[in-house]
């Protein structure tokens, strides 16, 4: 590893902290940290910090958390003579002032095999989709939506009794391996020893942004192997439920056991969650 690689990362979610865990794992600390500012959260508006905050804090790392990506914002990144900046679910638009301030860019980390997946929800796209072969890819961030260069690409492929896994051990494990990939490809592309491939258009595909209403099943005419990987694929946010009395019904435990979708537990509208044995008797 080169002391002398001088970077930014920008980042917000947990998943991009355990892109920030590789890196470190390799002992590349990047110099400033740029997240999204604080948001208030429960009935006392008490202010919350992004996962990639708190472990910038915990590693004594500075952090910058811009409303909107100003001149003022961009001034202060230029007064540094950084490498190159590094991004993975920042949550905000990049514009063209803030591309060119890196001497070799900007590297962007994407879970799936570009072009393949563009788009917001790749990770959850590819459960829906059954893509039990995946991956991660970094690209040179230009200004269209996941279209720059490809630097580094690595595949990996879920067996089929894991299959399907929870959005949040996709997630993990596709972060980290752009993490590790990453680690593999960033000096040598600053050192000039990977030419960056252009991205067949023809090849590509995209993922669209989920909403809350995209959760809902109907438990009699879906698919059942496809109600699962819904369940799997919208576990945690947004959930996926069905609709009884007018009332939605949210699915909150299942697995897939001998060809069926079985429900465990549920949380009716406006109640508490309870075994979905105990709703049927309702």
């Amino acid at each position: 590893m080169s002391e002398k690689l001088n970077f930014v990362f920008f980042g917000t979610p947990n998943f991009a902290v355990y892109v920030l865990e590789e890196l470190a794992e390799a002992g590349y600390l990047p110099s400033l940290v740029v997240t999204t500012p604080d948001i208030k959260i429960g009935r006392g508006n008490k202010y919350d910090s992004p996962p990639v905050k708190k472990w910038a804090d915990a590693h004594n790392i500075p952090v910058l958390q811009p409303e909107i990506i100003d001149e003022s914002f961009l001034n202060i990144l230029r007064k540094n003579e950084y490498d190159i900046f590094v991004l993975t679910a920042y949550g905000k638009m990049l514009p063209k002032k803030l591309l060119d301030i890196p001497k070799y860019g900007i590297l962007n980390t994407h879970p799936s095999l570009l072009p393949k997946l563009r788009g917001a929800s790749p990770v959850r796209s590819a459960i829906l989709n059954n893509e039990r072969i995946t991956g991660a890819t970094v690209i040179i961030l230009d200004e269209k939506m996941d279209h720059g260069p490809i630097v580094g690409q690595e595949s990996i492929e879920i067996k089929e009794k894991d299959w399907p896994p929870l959005l949040s051990e996709l997630e993990e494990t596709l972060f980290r391996k752009g993490g590790k990939l990453l680690v593999k490809v960033m000096e040598d592309y600053v050192n000039g020893k990977i030419i960056p491939k252009t991205q067949d258009e023809s090849k590509a595909t995209y993922s669209k942004k989920i909403r809350r209403e995209d959760g809902l099943v109907d438990l009699e005419k879906d698919p059942t192997k496809d109600i699962y990987n819904k369940y799997c694929a919208f576990y945690g946010w947004p959930g996926i439920y069905f609709v009884k009395n007018g009332k939605r019904i949210k699915i909150t435990d299942a697995v897939f056991e001998n060809g069926e979708f079985v429900i465990k537990k549920v949380l009716p509208e406006g109640k508490k969650e309870i075994k979905y044995e105990d709703f049927l008797k309702n």
